[in-house]
């Protein structure tokens, strides 16, 4: 039945209440009224409506809509009908009710991501994944509590992080009581709106039954809006009737009020000049009326939900007693799986990106950042459609996190290239100051040093810290995660100098061979900087960094990069001398840089790899496989004392998917020596010598070291010395030997 339909069925009940003389009197009125409304329902029609139904079913071919309601339920009260006026009004609530539920859910229960086809919906519910938050009061957060660490990548707080629900929020406290007023604080991308939607639907499916109504107010939308009142905010989010509006507030029902993303008000919330209000129909200044709110004057028994940026949380502070804060920490190791299971929606996919993101620990760090993991995810899924396998996945961590800062750009509250140029060089001096001082919590005095103060830009790549109470300081704050803030010093030394820049004789150096040494001599805290540095002088890095924020990559600084690798590979050869590689982090950076020329002039003097007790993980094989694919003068691969990383789900992956139905299939697993073998095979290899001593091969790895044996050309000389292989081993690899294109010469 639509909504109309049931609208005038309520009306039916209530006139059939009405005398003979009174249904004839409020006839006269409605159509008196009409007129004056302009609707076209002809005096005929309504003179031979003789009954309650006939009535009816005229309006029906000419429904007033809401407004006709309204009037109904006016003449009602005029014709001393006040106990079925209200009888309407209740059956018409109940029946906004309904309809309300009905909108949200329309409203929040799907959604289209970013990188979504047209038409292409998400559902929360198979979507949404818990958070790790951190509960306790606002003044109790901040100094050392708010230290960043690489394996958190947040904030820590003294109350401890826990993974909870959207609807753990609203719980009463171990006390008992239930605190009216909540904020959820978080940096960009750490998952409050999504948060906020999953609360919506979790009311519209019954969860939170102590509430009649929840009203989200989206701030960006009423970001513009001079004078409001509470009835003209809540009338927002609801698309039915008015009137009801009104009653429902009047009849301080029990209801919940969520403003998200409060920092777009931009309101400093200082003592306003005119009196709060107490009526929800009063029209007042915005900032007036939010202030009523947060202070009960107006709906004193209603709740607040509010969801924050940092650095909105002192002028939020003004308003507020007793709320209770919690701070979203990101993904937990566990719930980091489980999003990808639910965002793949595939297990053996899941699986498969789940053991790409693991095999580098930097990666799979930055997955606590719920949008770098859904990034990363979006990345991964390409390219899972695109070649089924994550073998040769040319993405590295670069890529990645330029893919997380190009959404963060879209963060921007207003899009002013200008200002970002000025600001991106700043930030960037900031982070290697901290990288170079050991440092990851910087006061306030710094960021205004530095004109970092921006509350446009600011939020998006730091996280505020306050102090506790009675602590005589001002702010601290960190970037989000210390692996950007090693990011963004890796670009202080990349960036073009801004011409007309202002030289600050007490500045950072920026000298890129002066930080490039300085990994070479005693600073290997360095490595994560100086990878970020190869991956950022990458063409399609240099590409993306001017078309996203303005500003250059210097090629003086690519030139330099080069230049330090190559003196670092052969500075004390002998012209006609073979050179090794030795050195892992060699393959990181050309992978990081992922231009096939660059590494196949920086590898073309080197014949041999020799790397010894090392344990590769999948990204280690990754870079290796990369930079061996494309390596024609590779004559020789010594590998001493080390294991691999195997591909393929882990043990503690969980058992069961998003909708938490049956069990993951466990794919079937390749050999640990898989990606090596696989880019060894590459067309024009020139391998003539394998040596793998005490690499605890096993009978899967002999299998595809006979693969191998089987199909290349020109490998003459095989070492295992590992006395592990056992006689199945031994037999799979005969299998290889016999093959006819079979050239080996010495195994051993």
């Amino acid at each position: 039945m639509a909504a109309e339909e049931r609208s005038l069925a309520i009306l039916l009940r209530a006139l059939q209440g009405l005398t003979l003389k009174d249904f004839q009197e409020f006839k006269t009125k409605f159509w008196e009224a009409q007129v004056e409304g302009g609707w076209d329902i002809p005096k005929d029609s309504l003179e031979e409506a003789a009954h309650p139904g006939a009535f009816i079913s005229c309006m029906g071919k000419n429904h007033g809509g809401d407004a006709a309601m309204d009037m109904a339920i006016g003449l009602l009260q005029e014709l001393d009908q006040g106990d079925l006026a209200e009888e309407l009004l209740e059956e018409m609530e109940k029946e906004h009710q309904r309809q309300y539920r009905e909108h949200v859910a329309q409203e929040f229960l799907w959604y289209r991501e970013v990188t979504s086809c047209p038409g292409e919906n998400v559902s929360i519910n198979s979507r949404y994944t818990p958070l790790s938050i951190s509960w306790g009061p606002r003044s109790q957060r901040g100094g050392d509590h708010g230290a960043v660490t690489s394996s958190h990548g947040a904030a820590n707080t003294s109350d401890g992080p826990t993974t909870i629900t959207a609807e753990t929020l609203l719980r009463p406290r171990g006390d008992g009581h239930t605190p009216q007023v909540v904020v959820l604080v978080g940096a960009p991308g750490m998952g409050k709106t999504m948060t906020v939607r999953k609360v919506m639907v979790e009311w519209v499916e019954g969860t939170y039954r102590r509430f009649d109504y929840v009203f989200c107010i989206d701030c960006k939308d009423i970001a513009l809006t001079q004078e409001a009142s509470v009835v003209d905010l809540v009338s927002r989010c609801c698309p039915h009737r008015r009137t009801l509006v009104g009653k429902i507030l009047d009849g301080q029902k029990r209801i919940l009020f969520i403003f998200d993303g409060f920092e777009a008000l931009g309101f400093s919330l200082v003592e306003p000049k005119e009196e709060l209000s107490s009526d929800p129909r009063e029209v007042k200044p915005l900032e007036t009326t939010l202030r009523s709110l947060l202070k009960k004057t107006v709906l004193p028994r209603s709740s607040l939900l509010i969801t924050s940026r940092p650095v909105a949380l002192q002028s939020l502070g003004r308003c507020l007693e007793g709320e209770r804060c919690a701070e979203i920490l990101g993904f937990p190791a566990a719930r980091r799986e489980e999003h990808f299971h639910r965002f793949f929606g595939d297990t053996n996919k899941a699986n498969m990106a789940l053991g790409f993101a693991r095999g580098d620990e930097v990666l799979y760090s930055l997955c606590t950042i719920p949008i770098m993991s859904w990034s990363i995810c979006t990345v991964l899924k390409q390219e899972l459609t695109q070649k089924k396998t994550l073998v040769e996945c040319p993405k590295t961590t670069t890529q990645m996190s330029m893919f997380y800062l190009s959404w963060l750009m879209r963060c921007r509250d207003r899009d002013n290239p200008q200002d970002l140029q000025k600001f991106l060089p700043n930030l960037c001096s900031l982070a290697a100051e901290g990288i170079w001082k050991h440092k990851v919590l910087f006061e306030e005095k710094e960021i205004k040093e530095r004109g970092l103060d921006q509350p446009e830009l600011l939020p998006l790549f730091l996280n505020e810290k306050i102090p506790k109470k009675g602590v005589d300081q001002g702010n601290f704050y960190s970037f989000t995660h210390l692996h950007l803030q090693e990011l963004f010093a890796a670009m202080f030394y990349v960036l073009e100098d801004d011409e007309g820049a202002a030289n600050d004789s007490g500045a950072l150096l920026k000298d890129v061979n002066l930080l490039l040494e300085s990994y070479g001599g005693s600073r290997k805290d360095l490595t994560l900087v100086v990878r970020f540095l190869f991956g950022l002088v990458s063409p399609k890095s240099m590409k993306s960094m001017e078309e996203m924020t303005g500003c250059r990559i210097s090629p003086q600084a690519r030139a330099d990069v080069l230049r330090w690798l190559q003196g670092r590979l052969g500075g004390s050869s002998q012209p006609g001398q073979e050179l090794k590689v030795s050195e892992l982090d060699t393959f990181h950076w050309l992978f990081e840089m992922n231009e096939e020329s660059s590494m196949q002039s920086t590898l073309g003097r080197c014949t041999d790899i020799d790397l010894k007790d090392i344990k590769l993980s999948l990204y280690d094989q990754l870079a290796l496989s990369f930079c061996i694919r494309g390596w024609a003068g590779l004559g020789c691969v010594t590998l001493r004392g080390c294991s691999f990383q195997q591909e393929g789900p882990s043990q503690d992956l969980p058992r069961s998917g998003a909708s938490g139905a049956g069990e993951h299939p466990q794919p079937e697993l390749h050999s640990p020596i898989h990606l090596l073998c696989r880019a060894l095979q590459h067309p024009g290899s020139s391998l003539e010598v394998l040596r793998l001593h005490w690499c605890q091969l096993s009978e899967s790895c002999c299998a595809e070291l006979g693969e191998l044996l089987s199909q290349h050309p020109r490998l003459a000389r095989l070492e295992l010395g590992d006395g592990t292989l056992g006689d199945p081993g031994v037999r799979r690899l005969c299998q290889g030997l016999r093959q006819p294109r079979c050239q080996l010469r010495v195994l051993r």
